[in-house]
């Protein structure tokens, strides 16, 4: 039989609302009798059901999710997947609001976590921007004892509670291993593009990359990395540019976000020598240039469970749980022009993966 608080009670050699005073955090209690009660949870091997508990009170889950703005594509995507889940609120039991800033502005996104945190939400997921000013911001709501998910992009040095995203040192190599086995004996450098390296996640990205292309395909020079913002009119000016600039250009590395841009460069460049091109997300028109010979390979994360993961650790962190990480990991997904799912997000035609599916099906309990 399982314990429960009468016996924590008994145990401790105090009363059932110190025991509820010690379960729920609340003042009050000596520390000398809270350690009475902690000892007694430990000594008896006590599990509390706080999910059930809260359920029983009643309990809704505020929650923030700050992304950039923008047209980037991805992102957009995450933002659906977010307006999803607002709609299955009632049943997991959260009230989801969406703040957008502007992309790689740091300065806006100090000020979205600082206006979150006056409104005490249970958690706060952010798509972070690798800066110090922002790792304060976050270290500010962890003081607060407001649970912190960084989605997508990490923030390194942060007292963030947890990294809903891929592996992107892993995505980088992954990426390098592609290129180098699909360009073969061809000679010429590879170009690499990115957003900014003021995000974390292409910085990762970019160091796997790197490491692969010098260890395992040395013969192949890298050019200097494009920033392009992830701004489709950018991107194709400054990828054009290269193109003219370095016509014996054997592969490109798209990093980021900015593969519309990438795409209408490549088009534009019309007939040449063929061009080995990695990109990551699969989107309408990363998908659209996979069919039509553009693309070669697509690293994909699945933006649906990221965000189902940030609300699964959210509320675990709120009721001081334990979260699973195997639920929680972020596999990343190879398209290429023959395993494309007949629709987005179909199970069938699956893809070559890194790592495993851990979470749960439709129908999870949290």
């Amino acid at each position: 039989m399982r314990p429960t608080v009468h016996d924590i009670a008994a145990a401790a050699g105090v009363s059932l609302a110190t025991v509820d005073r010690v379960l729920n955090r609340r003042p009050g209690v000596r520390i000398v009798t809270r350690e009475k009660v902690e000892q007694a949870i430990e000594r008896i091997g006590y599990v509390r059901d706080v999910a059930a508990a809260n359920l029983a009170k009643g309990r809704v889950y505020p929650l923030i999710f700050i992304l950039p703005s923008g047209d980037n594509s991805f992102m957009r995507g995450l933002e659906e997947e977010i307006r999803a889940a607002i709609l299955r609120s009632p049943v997991e039991r959260t009230e989801i609001s969406i703040v957008t800033v502007p992309a790689f502005d740091a300065g806006a996104l100090v000020a979205a976590l600082d206006e979150a945190a006056a409104v005490s939400p249970a958690g706060v997921a952010v798509v972070a921007v690798d800066s110090p000013d922002v790792v304060a911001a976050v270290d500010r709501l962890r003081v607060g004892h407001i649970p912190v998910v960084t989605l997508v992009s990490d923030l390194t040095g942060s007292a963030r509670d947890h990294f809903a995203g891929i592996d992107n040192i892993a995505a980088g190599r992954t990426a390098a291993s592609l290129m180098g086995r699909f360009l073969g004996h061809r000679p010429g450098p590879v170009a690499v593009l990115a957003g900014s390296m003021l995000v974390r996640d292409h910085r990762d990205r970019l160091e796997g990359f790197l490491a692969v292309m010098e260890e395992m395909f040395p013969d192949h020079r890298l050019l200097p990395v494009i920033e392009g913002q992830d701004d489709p009119a950018r991107v194709a000016r400054l990828i054009g540019e290269t193109l003219a600039a370095s016509p014996e250009i054997a592969g490109i590395y798209s990093l980021g976000a900015g593969n519309r841009g990438l795409i209408a460069a490549l088009k534009k460049r019309g007939k040449g020598p063929p061009i080995c091109v990695i990109a990551h997300e699969l989107t309408p028109h990363t998908r659209a240039a996979l069919e039509e010979g553009q693309i070669d390979a697509v690293l994909n994360q699945d933006a649906g469970h990221e965000v189902r993961s940030a609300i699964r650790v959210l509320k675990a962190k709120a009721d001081g749980m334990a979260v699973v990480g195997a639920q929680e990991r972020i596999r990343i997904d190879i398209f290429l022009k023959d395993n494309l799912p007949f629709e987005q997000g179909s199970e069938t035609n699956l893809p070559f993966e890194q790592g495993s599916r851990n979470e749960p099906e439709q129908g999870r309990k949290d």
